[in-house]
């Protein structure tokens, strides 16, 4: 086939297979998803701006996190609200490796603030006493800065490998949104820089910060179990139980979604869809509501700011 335009192919996304006449009214619940993710995590972030008890570290790393996970839901649940509920299904090839880039950019972001707020908890916990010294505001900024630069750097070059590969067969994606393997696995020429630079993007970048997280965590439950006082274990262990439960809104996704990208190619397609899905809303739909529920001073802020007149 023919290149969809002079920049490259166009490339079709994948609906939700033996339910092409219902995509119309399964938007509802994937809308509202959205809806949520969009107030919950806005609250969060204007909660935490307006609350001077919340301008710590932990606070801000927060912030990051809503604002990322507003950023990853943004570029990619539109897109898929105009093809289930209008057809739109064709994505042009320069907006689907802009989408692609910021899809696994981003999630790289995520996964070094959570990261740092592994380490944020470290320190708070096994050194007290340097915390404040140690996690500064500036510190905190720094840190956000090299979330981001670190994202850009190892993912940007993933679309520029794909560029200037041909695609002469299918065009159909696995996802409702790109992926890198997804794209790369329509190309009909040899993708072994992109497969191999891929991979280790993934496994320096989230792999690294998965180990590091389950480092710092198990020096933490060291420390924990070390305290002579029941109550004063269960009320430091406490304050780690959101950040474990974030964690594994992330990762979990994550690894589910590559297990299928790798090992599930003869899986229904519908599975593809769903776990793409899953692994887009479900961090951004659940962080939030799991610091909200945690943190009274993000709840009295927010139910202050229902209650204020006008």
């Amino acid at each position: 086939w023919s290149n969809g335009s002079e920049l490259g192919p166009s490339f079709q996304l994948a609906g939700l297979p033996g339910l092409e006449a219902a995509q119309c009214w399964l938007a509802v619940p994937l809308s509202a998803a959205y809806a949520l993710a969009l107030a919950a995590n806005g609250a969060v972030l204007l909660a935490v701006r307006l609350e001077p008890g919340l301008h710590a570290p932990m606070y801000l790393f927060l912030c990051m996190l809503a604002a990322v996970d507003l950023a990853l839901a943004t570029a990619t649940v539109p897109r898929v609200l105009s093809f289930y509920c209008f057809g739109l299904g064709e994505i042009g090839f320069g907006a689907c490796l802009l989408q692609m880039f910021l899809i696994h950019a981003l999630s790289a972001v995520e996964s070094a603030v959570l990261l740092a707020m592994a380490v944020d908890r470290y320190v708070a916990i096994c050194h007290p006493l340097r915390h404040a010294a140690v996690l500064t505001r500036g510190a905190t900024a720094k840190v956000g800065l090299l979330a981001v630069a670190r994202g850009v750097l190892f993912f940007l070059p993933l679309p520029l490998l794909l560029r200037p590969l041909p695609f002469c067969g299918s065009r159909l994606l696995s996802h409702s949104f790109c992926l890198h393997q997804d794209v790369m696995n329509l190309a009909c020429a040899n993708t072994t820089p992109s497969l191999v630079y891929g991979l280790a993007a993934i496994l320096l970048v989230m792999g690294l910060d998965a180990v590091l997280i389950c480092l710092s965590y198990a020096l933490i439950l060291r420390a924990v179990l070390r305290l002579q006082a029941r109550r004063e274990r269960l009320k430091v262990f406490g304050t780690c139980v959101a950040h474990i439960c974030v964690v594994l809104a992330f990762y979990v996704p994550l690894i589910g979604l590559s297990v299928v990208h790798r090992f599930g190619k003869d899986l229904a397609p519908l599975v593809h869809v769903v776990m793409g899905n899953v692994y887009i809303l479900v961090p951004a739909v659940l962080n939030p509501i799991i610091y909200g529920v945690r943190t009274k001073q993000i709840q009295r802020t927010i139910l202050s700011l229902i209650r204020a007149p006008g």
